[in-house]
């Protein structure tokens, strides 16, 4: 149960979000282009960020940019 303490976690690295357009989910409304994220944790194929929800939420890297 890691997970819970993730928003504590200090922060890895910053992204930032190039685009929003899922085909598959609705990620318009917590992610914004061009805003920049801090990473909380990371695996092979998610970023773990708090989102505009001020939450925690997972990402496909695709919706990103290294900074």
């Amino acid at each position: 149960m890691i997970h819970k303490n993730w928003e504590n976690n200090k922060t890895i690295k910053k992204i930032e979000c190039v685009h929003a357009d899922a085909k598959k989910f609705v990620v318009d409304t917590t992610l914004t282009p061009g805003k920049t994220y801090e990473v909380k944790n990371e695996t092979d194929e998610f970023y773990f960020i708090i989102d505009n929800t001020n939450r925690i939420g997972g990402f496909y890297k695709e919706y990103f940019k290294e900074l």
